[in-house]
């Protein structure tokens, strides 16, 4: 009899940021470092533009593509890696950067382990606050400014941001609408993975009936 999926209820937090961005996911561990990238970014949401790294310890996870460019430095692929290799060691805290231009830099804490639930679908998003930041915002010093210029209107650079951000912006409340579609997106190209992959296991030796 198979074992029970296990799954990591995972904190993030936008560091050097105010008010603070932060959310918690639920990840299978069977999850690739590649895969909790992908969740992170529904989960903000960011729109997934630029290069990202995981860093456990001195160890850095990007694309195979970069990790291949680089052979002298401990740059490993993030499609490699599962993340419960990781937690399985007793590691509990990750390091996240995306867009290495805006250099936004997460904290991550693993906050606990559990028997996945068989009817529910995975990843999931669980709760946060706090707004993402635009992309391109300039980091957090850009988003720091942008936060003023549309706390104020009556500057000429309130004008500027609406020009280049005229969508509404509340920064105290996360997307919840995108970030839930978004998530769903993911757990269904999962669990359409996993079906073609059982398909294929289908009456090979040693497979169950």
């Amino acid at each position: 009899m198979a074992k029970p999926a296990r799954i990591a209820r995972i904190r993030l937090e936008l560091d050097d940021v105010r008010p603070r961005i932060w959310r918690r996911l639920e990840l299978p561990l069977t999850s690739t470092l590649k895969g909790l990238h992908d969740a992170i970014q529904a989960a903000m949401p960011f729109e997934d533009r630029h290069l990202f790294e995981v860093r456990i310890g001195q160890d850095r996870y990007r694309l195979a593509a970069e990790a291949d460019a680089a052979p002298d430095a401990r740059i490993w692929s993030a499609r490699a890696a599962r993340l419960g290799a990781f937690i399985d060691r007793g590691v509990t805290r990750l390091a996240y950067a995306y867009d290495f231009g805006d250099d936004w830099q997460f904290s991550l804490t693993v906050e606990t382990v559990f028997e996945a639930d068989p009817g529910a679908a995975w990843p999931r998003y669980v709760d946060g606050a706090g707004r993402a930041p635009p992309e391109d915002v300039g980091g957090p010093p850009g988003f720091a400014v942008f936060l003023e210029a549309i706390g104020d209107p009556a500057p000429p650079e309130h004008r500027q941001m609406r020009d280049w951000h005229p969508a509404p912006f509340d920064p105290k409340t996360p997307d919840e609408a995108a970030i839930q579609a978004r998530m769903s997106a993911l757990a269904e190209r999962r669990a359409r993975g996993r079906a073609g992959f059982e398909k294929s296991q289908a009456g090979k030796p040693g497979s169950s009936d």
